[in-house]
């Protein structure tokens, strides 16, 4: 009876664990976004469910973020050349979305996966190729990293596009990421609403025009190496109304940063203060309170807006750490595992030097889905506008 038991118990924890399985190309409660495809199969795209009735959207909405982050746009990027036009295929009626799951899809076209067949059974370093050799048992589909790939991030942003406007029409709340670091060159001083506007008029979409031309050069320097360079995004939400989160494993900080692990090339989020923060005396990393106009503010913001897990109506300030791209044109080490040898291994095929530019709008995109997500369970967005 008890080993009947047993083997009851074990069923239904290999029927859980199979679920979770299932589920972990999906994020979000009540607004769920799930993304499908591999870098170089037919197609990536996404399906994003709980999405109120009512919001005006159109294909042009989410291309316009899509655009920012596309492939091949300069020098600091990969020369793949993908349109990333996307396609709404259900979920809208005459303009506006009808409260059904939203599918959206681009395909494919600029693949090149010659360069990858020898890939099979040599291993990347820095790349998910061995970890996805063992876990798949051989069935990962290794062109281009697969489901690992960068590219899936197109899928984050086709969500995270409808999610921000979701939050800008409800709530006048903004996202604005921008690029802060590359190797080891910074921005002077956080930027300000004002400056959020000149973010793309560079290529490393850095607000500060110098700092951005030292980036740059930075990046094609390394490039010209056959290496790669990595950095940090810095990311503003502004209008956050007060009480958005959940205590413990609900809070702000866990839910926005399981999102922005998501994309491949994170190594590191920080709120606030962050680790900086590690260094100061209580009385220094404190935010006082104040009141203006009858509304409670504090006088610094070293919370990074998030207090309990919670927001406390300052701007949420995040900040990613990128590593540098593992794609390089170097020699490196590395072993095959078909033949059980060391090799030694140059990438080839077409690759970011540095992938922080491209990134910012896949930043907002999660940042976005997370907020969304969580002023609907608190009910500031209802279910129809």
């Amino acid at each position: 009876m008890l080993e009947l038991k047993y083997f009851h118990y074990r069923t239904i924890i290999n029927i859980l664990r199979d679920l979770l399985l299932l589920t972990s190309n999906s994020i979000g409660n009540r607004l769920v976004l799930t993304s499908f495809g591999e870098s170089h199969g037919t197609c990536v795209g996404a399906v994003l469910d709980g999405c109120p009735a009512g919001l005006e959207l159109e294909e042009k909405d989410i291309q316009k973020m899509l655009d920012l982050r596309k492939p091949g746009q300069s020098l600091v990027s990969t020369q793949r050349k993908e349109d990333d036009q996307v396609e709404i295929l259900s979920g809208t009626f005459r303009g506006f979305t009808t409260g059904a799951p939203i599918t959206m899809i681009i395909w494919n076209k600029d693949q090149n996966s010659k360069s990858y067949e020898k890939l099979r059974t040599e291993m990347r370093p820095g790349h998910s190729d061995y970890t996805a050799y063992v876990k798949y048992k051989k069935f990962n589909d290794f062109r281009g990293g697969g489901r690992f790939s960068g590219r899936l991030t197109a899928t984050h942003v086709m969500g995270g596009a409808i999610a921000k406007k979701l939050l800008k029409i409800s709530l006048n709340v903004d996202t604005h990421s921008y690029t802060c670091q590359i190797g080891k060159v910074k921005m002077k001083k956080q930027a300000t609403p004002n400056s959020f506007k000149s973010t793309y008029s560079n290529d490393v979409r850095c607000p500060e025009k110098d700092t951005a031309e030292k980036m740059k050069k930075d990046i094609l320097a390394a490039r010209k190496k056959g290496d790669s360079l990595g950095g940090i995004i810095e990311s503003v939400t502004t209008n956050i109304p007060t009480g958005l989160g959940e205590p413990i494993f609900g809070s702000l900080e866990s839910d926005i940063s399981k999102a922005i692990f998501s994309i491949p090339a994170v190594k590191g989020v920080e709120f606030g203060s962050g680790f900086a923060g590690s260094e100061k005396f209580g009385s220094q990393n404190n935010d006082p309170y104040v009141i203006k106009n009858g509304k409670i503010f504090t006088k610094t913001n070293n919370s990074g807006g998030i207090l309990g897990g919670i927001s406390n109506g300052m701007p949420i300030v995040l900040r990613v750490a990128f590593k540098p791209a593992s794609s390089i044109a170097q020699y490196q080490e590395s072993v095959d595992v078909k033949t059980k040898k060391n090799i030694k291994l140059q990438v080839g095929g077409r690759h970011d030097p540095c992938v922080v530019p491209r990134a910012p709008p896949v930043v907002d995109s999660l940042v976005s889905l997370t907020l969304a997500d969580h002023a609907l369970l608190s009910g500031l967005i209802k279910p129809v506008l």
